[in-house]
């Protein structure tokens, strides 16, 4: 016999209550970490149409000026260091701040450090971003410029992952000891690679920003202030919506098992100590975090940390302390964010 139940309107209410609660608690709880490490797919087995344009020895190492192709159009303008030997090498990739006015607001940022390592036994792959490579025009208009920026961002991550396979093709290259450098603006992007891409084992990240929308939100800055209030409070908050997958912080937690170096500059008033001991929170372990008294452009000390953290990561040789002294700084530009 079937038992006949009779519910009263309150009871549907009431589940349509529950449903409108658990609908907006997903909406508020953000995007979830698998979907957005889809909007970095892209075709492994597709050509990379490598292009060598120049090959030259410089300081016992061989400098090669090649291009690759994007899976999102277009070719990656890179510099590819070798160490003198056959291998096994390990591997290296480099991402150049975008410092307005500097004269290393490209690849050109890390080849000393890269001719450096090739002397301890590591192949470096440094790239321009899309942002300076031929033919980028930035788009009018601070939204819609924001959005061009969170394309190229994707582009960049992409063009990184393109790049391992290009190291890990070659039969001079070791695929277990491979390593990712960025500085600010490529920090930020290689926060986002530590989420995404798991054959890179160590991480160093220099005076990145890794919560975007906190930091545009909870800022005090009076550029940060203007901005917020020229734009608009939803539609700067239906763009980190729609554009979550140039947010680091939504992949920063998923960082290990590879290992990761913060470095930031104790004047660098973008990134103040307090905000960047937030971001070291975020990272997941293995996990280590140094400060120095420099701005944005951080200082030799940081280089010879740098330099020495990944020679013991990736087991290279033992590396003259002089000889890292002798890398050119980049110098103190004005500050502003990359």
């Amino acid at each position: 016999m079937k038992a006949h139940f009779r519910f009263s309107p309150w009871f549907f209410l009431f589940l349509a209550t529950v449903a409108a609660e658990a609908a907006d608690k997903a909406a508020k709880s953000g995007p979830r970490f698998e979907e957005l490490v889809r909007q970095f797919d892209y075709d492994r087995n597709a050509p990379l149409n490598i292009r060598e344009e120049r090959k030259e020895e410089r300081d016992g190492a061989t400098v090669i000026e090649l291009t690759y192709d994007s899976p999102r159009g277009g070719q990656v303008p890179t510099t590819l260091v070798l160490p003198p030997g056959h291998g096994p090498f390990a591997g290296i990739l480099f991402g150049h701040w975008m410092m307005p006015r500097s004269p290393f607001r490209n690849r050109k940022e890390f080849l000393g450090e890269a001719i450096l390592l090739a002397h301890a036994g590591a192949a470096s792959l440094l790239t321009d971003a899309p942002m300076v490579r031929p033919g980028f025009l930035p788009e009018k208009g601070e939204l819609k410029g924001e959005i061009q920026n969170a394309e190229a961002s994707r582009q960049q991550v992409i063009d990184f992952r393109r790049g391992v396979d290009l190291l890990i093709a070659r039969a001079d290259a070791d695929p277990t000891r491979l390593a990712f450098v960025g500085h600010s603006y490529n920090a930020h992007t290689g926060g986002i690679l530590s989420g995404v891409e798991k054959r890179i084992g160590s991480f160093v990240l220099m005076a990145g920003v890794f919560a975007d929308e906190e930091f545009i939100f909870d800022s005090v800055r009076p550029e940060i202030t203007q901005f917020r209030q020229r734009i608009g409070e939803k539609p700067l908050r239906d763009f980190f919506q729609q554009y979550a997958f140039d947010d680091p912080v939504h992949f920063i937690g998923h960082s290990a098992p590879a290992s990761v170096l913060l470095q930031f500059g104790k004047d660098d008033e973008g990134v103040p100590e307090k905000l960047a001991r937030h971001y070291f929170e975020l990272f997941t372990e293995p996990k280590k975090i140094s400060f120095y008294k420099a701005g944005h452009a951080l200082n030799p000390e940081a280089r010879k940390d740098r330099v020495q953290w990944l020679a013991e990561k990736l087991k290279l040789s033992p590396i003259d302390p002089e000889a890292i002294e002798r890398v050119p700084d980049l110098g103190e530009e004005k500050e502003e964010k990359d």
